[in-house]
């Protein structure tokens, strides 16, 4: 059962109840991340994250792990292109006291000086593993070259004299306008009903003061550049993007479907093609990523720099056979399978439900519907995909980028 219900500051709570089991999943959406940043704000989002775990009006930043572990509740958060996630998941006998804590390290964090210190030094240590792990650093130069320097295109982590830079100022100003109740949706999922999800969310949340919530407009413009990092790595990592559908097109199933079939998994045709038949590569996949305004289909690859030419061309003439000859009914119907048993699966999982159903809320305004996205998928035909993939994997409307040992970046 999924129940939801507004309060009167303005916060969305959305609740599927998931009866039998013996935990829940609690999380608080605020629908802000990279995307909604501008250049000095770049990265704040994630930074805002970090501290907010580094202690509130009554606990240290060791008093609120050490809580929370007490209770064998685990706890965690994450910062998106459009999004910021705080959550934790307990056993439902300690779902009250768990919420509290995540409520309180939420709402009452102080952003002590000295705690902003430390964690600038750990969120710089992050962006140098981030630029010594080649793979991110590939599909996070992607973002750049696809979207330039703003909105999608920005890296999450920001960069590290922008991270220096930050004050409790800065952190007070971006909370103000983007953490409002507006902004923000309480999730649960688990063995937890509405009435007493709504009763905690009022308790804690209810407070927060209504605002008169005004988004930020973004801009989003698709590039096709080509981004190159010479780097003495072992391995050549590259990336390229076709322009896609936003997250909730039409085609959106069809294009899922699809993806899954080019390279979404070891029956994929890239997967087949360029690793099993041809041993180009170890890793070689496809994803989709999904917007309010835009999507983008990706391919990435890491290869031997002297295979990096043949992996290459071997992408190439898998797209192009893709293209021209479509997909068999096989694959199709392999597809759809698999992204109806990935459906059906995640409604077995707390944590899954808690953002599905979270998310659809914070993007949409409204309740996730299962049996709408099985239908969707149930009712697809291999002209839909056929469709699909006409309409894009066009070669003259890519992004890509390169990193490794080269030369040159790698031309697809």
């Amino acid at each position: 059962m999924v129940e939801s219900r507004v309060l009167q500051n303005g916060i969305r709570v959305i609740v599927k109840r998931m009866e039998g089991l013996l935990s829940v999943t609690m999380g608080v959406l605020v629908g802000t991340g990279a995307a909604f940043e501008t250049e000095r704000e770049d990265g704040i989002s994630h930074f805002i994250e970090h501290m907010q775990f580094k202690g509130t009006k009554t606990r240290t930043a060791f008093e609120i792990s050490d809580a929370f572990d007490a209770l064998g509740t685990q706890v965690n958060a994450f910062t998106g292109k459009d999004m910021t996630c705080y959550y934790c998941k307990s056993t439902s006998g300690h779902a009250r006291e768990s919420f509290a804590l995540l409520a309180d390290l939420f709402l009452n964090s102080t952003f002590p000086e000295e705690e902003m210190i430390r964690e600038k030094g750990v969120v710089i240590e992050e962006i140098n593993m981030n630029e010594d792990t080649p793979e991110d650093l590939c599909l996070d130069l992607l973002a750049h070259a696809a979207f330039g320097t703003e909105n999608y295109g920005r890296n999450i982590l920001g960069p590290a004299e922008n991270v220096s830079g930050f004050t409790r100022e800065d952190i007070f100003k971006y909370k103000k306008e983007r953490y409002c109740p507006e902004n923000v949706v309480i999730s649960f999922a688990g063995n937890i009903g509405i009435e007493e999800a709504v009763a905690l969310t009022e308790t804690y949340f209810g407070g927060m003061e209504k605002t008169a919530f005004r988004d930020r407009e973004k801009h989003v413009v698709f590039h096709t550049d080509s981004i190159f990092r010479k780097k003495p790595i072992e391995q050549a990592h590259f990336a390229l993007s076709f322009p896609s559908v936003k997250r909730d097109a039409p085609a959106y199933a069809a294009v899922q479907v699809m993806n899954t079939v080019l390279g979404g998994g070891m029956s994929s045709r890239l997967f087949k093609r360029v690793r099993e038949e041809l041993g180009l590569a170890y890793s070689v996949y496809s994803y989709g990523s999904y917007y309010a305004e835009t999507g983008l289909l990706t391919i990435y690859a890491g290869v031997n720099p002297k295979k990096a030419a043949a992996a290459a061309e071997a992408i190439r003439e898998v797209i192009e056979t893709f293209k021209r000859d479509g997909i068999s009914e096989d694959e199709f119907s392999r597809g759809r399978e698999q992204l109806l048993s990935a459906t059906i699966f995640s409604q077995e999982n707390t944590s899954s439900q808690m953002l599905l159903y979270g998310k659809q809320m914070l993007y949409a305004n409204e309740v996730y519907d299962f049996e709408k996205r099985m239908a969707d998928l149930s009712a697809l035909t291999r002209k839909d995909v056929m469709d699909a993939v006409e309409a894009g994997l066009d070669f003259s409307q890519t992004a890509s980028a390169t990193v490794g040992n080269l030369d040159g970046g790698i031309g697809i």
